[in-house]
């Protein structure tokens, strides 16, 4: 199955606002554990986060668009901007999915 990874800068000072949602996007990533690869936070120089990387497996580009659009930081405008793209996983692949 395709991987597609979510790049996205928060919005500025938005790091409580994060930390308001971020319960809510945990409790999400976990009901995608299945299609979910992993995620994190960006960090900015004073190491708290400022953005987020998540890869996930879909079927297609517009599965992986509805993922995305579901989970709460983007929903409740957390994201400055945000980008989907399609992602292979070549080097030091623990797992062999999304190889090409």
């Amino acid at each position: 199955m395709p991987l597609f990874a979510l790049i996205a800068d928060d919005k500025p000072n938005g790091l409580a606002h994060r930390m308001a949602v971020r319960p809510e996007h945990l409790d999400y990533l976990k009901s995608i554990a299945d299609k979910l690869v992993f995620a994190g936070p960006f960090l900015d120089e004073n190491k708290e986060a400022c953005g987020s990387l998540v890869v996930i497996e879909a079927a297609d580009r517009a599965e992986a668009d509805r993922m995305f659009a579901a989970d709460p930081y983007a929903i409740n405008g957390v994201f400055r901007n945000s980008v989907v793209r399609p992602w292979s996983w070549g080097v030091n692949n623990p797992t062999g999915r999304g190889q090409s």
